[in-house]
């Protein structure tokens, strides 16, 4: 593409449509009637020639009404396909995406979105393209028009210290080149030919893992505001929990994979938890130990309490009263989801070590 020809950040129309790339936008889904038509409508009214782009909705055999609409939607418009996913799980909905896109650029966009405008596409091609990387960041911001106040506190809280990893840049709307592992998206074909795709065993943090080899395989990554993506927040502490649970479970797979690539940030809610169970396992033992226990658990709560007054100075004072509840809530899902897997994998290994004994 010629200087001359490239397309304005900003959506401009570029000078000659036909140096825009074949675009593949994956959308692995299951159980999404709630979202899956409005998602598809933010990417099929993208302001994008329409033989530039697919649409590869992979759908991990739903139980309620996602499939009907989505062929309601196919049925209507040629650019949408549906692709089985036997398997059911995300990281293999990926890979049947990815390995059936034609396009020259595959994003990934999950089935419960918001995108708040019609250059998402556009803006992915440009900026491949002006800053010469192979793969893309997203900002996967949680302020959507429709939250309620719960879901508001939940966004704030994972934006901030104590609900996310310091070294992430999923919140990040500044724009720069930046390590591809906590948000990559979007990738030209080239990435799949040399770094692999998703590893299957993953059911959560199955990007981060794969982001993570994409990393190691040479190539840098751009993020920009221009191509967020909204997603919805859990609305329950029940459903908050439930998440959280799934990424402490790819927490700990991730660390079993590439050990040398944990962050201490993402240990902690697992190493504090474990220490409570023990100590409160110790206090039945020994009164001597119920101090102990006290100070422990006064230090976190007194931690919590203070961040969510902090944040809830920043953010509107209303918040102060749900934010410990959900600081609580994010830290015990993943230390319930690291540890149980952990405890998970040991016991597999220990079996396998006995099958070994004793044929």
């Amino acid at each position: 593409m010629s200087e001359n020809e490239k397309i304005d950040t900003n959506g401009a129309e570029p000078t000659l449509s036909a140096e825009l790339p074949v675009i593949s936008v994956v959308v692995p889904i299951r159980n999404e009637e709630r979202f899956i038509a409005r998602t598809l409508d933010y990417i099929l009214t993208q302001d994008y020639p329409d033989d530039k782009l697919e649409v590869l909705v992979v759908e991990g055999q739903s139980d309620d009404n996602t499939v009907e609409i989505v062929k309601s939607i196919a049925d209507s418009d040629h650019r949408v396909t549906i692709l089985d996913n036997p398997k059911r799980r995300s990281s293999a909905a990926r890979n049947i995406g990815a390995e059936a896109a034609t396009g020259e650029i595959v994003t990934f966009i999950d089935g419960h979105v918001y995108i708040d405008n019609d250059q998402l596409l556009k803006n992915t091609a440009l900026l491949m393209s002006e800053k010469d990387v192979s793969t893309l960041s997203r900002p996967q911001i949680l302020d959507t028009p429709e939250n309620s106040f719960f879901q508001e506190a939940v966004s704030i809280a994972r934006k901030s210290t104590l609900g996310h990893g310091l070294d992430s840049t999923i919140y990040s709307m500044r724009e720069d080149y930046v390590d591809p592992t906590s948000s990559g998206a979007s990738y030209k074909q080239e990435v799949f030919e040399k770094a692999g795709y998703f590893n299957e065993e993953f059911d959560a943090a199955e990007d981060v893992e794969y982001n993570y080899r994409v990393s190691k395989a040479g190539f840098k990554s751009y993020t920009s505001p221009k191509l967020a993506v909204y997603y919805y927040p859990r609305d329950s502490l029940a459903g908050l929990f439930k998440q959280l649970t799934r990424y402490g479970v790819g927490r700990f797979r991730f660390m079993r994979k590439h050990s040398e690539a944990i962050s201490s940030g993402a240990l902690i809610p697992a190493v504090y938890f474990f220490g409570l169970v023990c100590l409160m396992v110790l206090s039945l033992l020994s009164e001597q130990v119920r101090p102990v226990l006290d100070i422990y658990i006064g230090v976190y709560l007194a931690g919590i309490l203070l961040g969510s007054l902090l944040v809830a100075m920043k953010k509107g004072i209303e918040f102060l009263f749900i934010l410990p509840a959900i600081y609580l809530c994010i830290h015990g899902g993943l230390a319930w989801g690291f540890l149980s897997e952990a405890a998970r994998s040991f016991s597999a290994k220990r079996e396998e070590k006995s099958l070994h004994i004793w044929p």
